[in-house]
């Protein structure tokens, strides 16, 4: 092998272990075994391996690069801003793109080309992904990556900021059980995306402890967007017995679904209770306004530019996993029943 072009792939690949263990090894992490350890700094010196980043300032052009699944929607707006205001008291620009593509969950190679060329400082991933080879680059360039509110279970050394889904899909639904309804349904988001399953799987925890059944009718499946709220919702009263509340699993969906009701001369929350999942500004000028489960969005991106400005200085992270608190924000579309 050219001992020029020795890569962190082909060392992890020589050494039998993954590219993030060659780079704590590079970089003197103590979480590596010492056979390891010692397997793998024996390859980096036979093969002549060099960090390209030592000859790069610490700081390369102050900038951080934001990637978003969406760019058209509130819910991108709040992360944005939790960035940016962070980003900006530290001395830092921020760059925010798209994952282009309609079914795309990860950049595509041009995208870790130009992050070279402009010579970023730092990443931070909403709801995607990046590939191996990907990472592999970026562990090159040393650019640190944090992900905020992780899609799926992103690598035990990738740090992440989310929120405790789980946790806010029982309280939403405990909020309406409270109120008297044993007829609630559910309009989750795509099932392939865990932080939807958690909420799914909330709101049946709750309604099992409740000891309510759960007719297979009332779990539906939309994609956080209003007209699947208003899609499913119209399924839903379109049931021999239909609910008498809804837990929509995103305040958009509960747009969609107070379209529904309206069009058939329905009333919130007179005729149906529903409770969303966000917070959006959107929620609170409702008619009537949105009880919701607060998801910290500002908060979390807050908190994910911390991490990455606190790599990017080279500091070690206290923990890698955060979750925030979801509570609940009661307001005007639930009620208690008769």
């Amino acid at each position: 092998m050219d001992q020029q072009r020795a890569t962190l792939a082909e060392i992890a690949q020589a050494a039998g272990v993954s590219i993030p263990t060659v780079s704590k090894v590079l970089n003197g992490r103590p979480d590596v075994a010492a056979a390891t350890r010692q397997k793998v700094q024996t390859l980096i010196d036979e093969r002549g391996y060099t960090v390209r980043r030592t000859s790069r300032p610490a700081r390369r052009a102050g900038l951080i690069d934001l990637v978003l699944r969406d760019l058209g929607n509130p819910w991108a707006m709040q992360i944005i801003d939790g960035v940016e205001e962070l980003a900006y008291g530290a001395g830092f620009g921020v760059i925010v793109s798209a994952v282009h593509g309609r079914h795309r969950n990860r950049p595509d190679r041009r995208w870790t080309e130009q992050l070279a060329a402009r010579r970023c400082d730092g990443v931070l991933l909403v709801l995607s992904d990046i590939s191996p080879s990907q990472r592999a680059q970026l562990d090159e360039l040393g650019i640190p990556v944090v992900i905020i509110d992780p899609a799926g279970h992103p690598p035990a050394d990738i740090p992440s900021v989310g929120a405790t889904n789980w946790a806010g899909g029982l309280t939403a639904t405990e909020h309406l059980v409270g109120l008297g309804h044993e007829r609630v349904a559910v309009i989750g988001g795509p099932p392939t995306v865990p932080c939807s399953r958690a909420r799914v799987d909330g709101y049946r925890a709750a309604m099992n402890a409740a000891g309510h059944r759960v007719p297979a009718g009332y779990v539906r499946t939309g994609d956080f967007t209003a007209p699947s709220g208003y899609r499913e919702t119209n399924a839903l009263l379109d049931l021999t017995r239909p609910p008498t509340a809804i837990f929509a699993c995103a305040d958009e969906m509960a747009m969609g679904a107070y379209e529904a009701l309206y069009e058939r001369g329905l009333r919130v929350p007179d005729d149906m209770s529903i409770v969303g999942f966000d917070d959006l500004d959107a929620a609170r000028w409702a008619v009537p306004p949105l009880t919701t489960v607060r998801q910290p969005l500002t908060e979390m991106a807050a908190m994910a530019t911390r991490m990455l400005l606190s790599l990017v200085d080279g500091e070690e992270l206290g923990s890698h996993r955060l979750e925030l608190a979801t509570p609940l924000v009661v307001r005007h579309s639930t009620r208690q029943l008769p």
